[in-house]
């Protein structure tokens, strides 16, 4: 009951900030005759029109913005789809992912390679999750064994067969981690681009509800950011 209530709470605010200040919500909501107020209860939710991902990538990204262009700090590019981010998302993001690490045993002093494109946003807030607990953080191209890496995090198959420790694998495209010829302990970071982070799942894998609502409607997830400042995203389908 607590957390639907903090739920609520958070959706009713996303609802009405996206209405006010996004042109493409303001647009949407208009056009299917929902408003801010007609959310009232969590299952109010299916009153507001899905979001695809045809539209992220056709409508200009400026139009889901909810916030002038200084107030950005990052924008990224996932493949045609272009995420915005303010300090606040940063800091969600980073925290959320630190909480991750932490449950997995990921503490002060541990050493942990990142292996990919630190262009990549996700990757980024790993990194400074990392540091942020006080991890030493190595970004690699190859495997190095000479500074004892016990914790990757890493996009690549090939160093799924790294024999590590812990292995934490950001995965775009499933909530089921990929299978692995290795003896570490996987864990999977689902981070489709759409959403533009990695921090959705815990530890045990189950969705970081304080931060996101999730149905399943026709087989697929509808996800609503219920914390993003800068680019709200609301009934997404993936």
């Amino acid at each position: 009951m607590i957390m639907e209530k903090l739920q609520l709470e958070r959706l009713k605010k996303i609802v009405a900030w996206a209405y006010e200040k996004s042109a493409f919500y303001y647009r949407s909501f208009q056009s299917h005759g929902v408003a801010p107020e007609d959310i009232q209860q969590l299952s109010d939710v299916s009153k507001l029109p899905i979001l695809t991902r045809a539209e992220l990538l056709s409508v200009d990204a400026f139009e889901f913005l909810t916030l002038p262009l200084s107030s950005i700090v990052r924008i990224n590019d996932f493949g045609g789809i272009t995420k915005f981010y303010t300090v606040g998302d940063i800091r969600n993001n980073v925290e959320m992912l630190a909480r991750t690490f932490m449950a997995a045993n990921v503490l002060r002093g541990s050493i942990v390679g990142i292996a990919g494109d630190l262009s990549d946003s996700r990757l980024l807030d790993a990194l400074y999750a990392l540091e942020s607990i006080g991890a030493t953080v190595i970004p690699l191209k190859t495997f190095p064994e000479k500074f004892g890496v016990e914790t990757l995090v890493t996009t690549s198959q090939a160093f799924l067969q790294s024999d590590v420790a812990k292995i934490f694998y950001l995965n775009e495209k499933s909530l089921r981690p990929p299978k692995v010829s290795t003896s570490a302990k996987l864990f999977n970071l689902y981070a489709p681009p759409e959403i533009g982070h990695a921090g959705l799942l815990d530890a045990s894998g189950q969705f970081r509800e304080e931060h996101f609502l999730i149905e399943q409607l026709d087989g697929k997830l509808i996800i609503t950011t219920l914390t993003a400042q800068a680019m709200p995203l609301i009934r997404l389908s993936i």
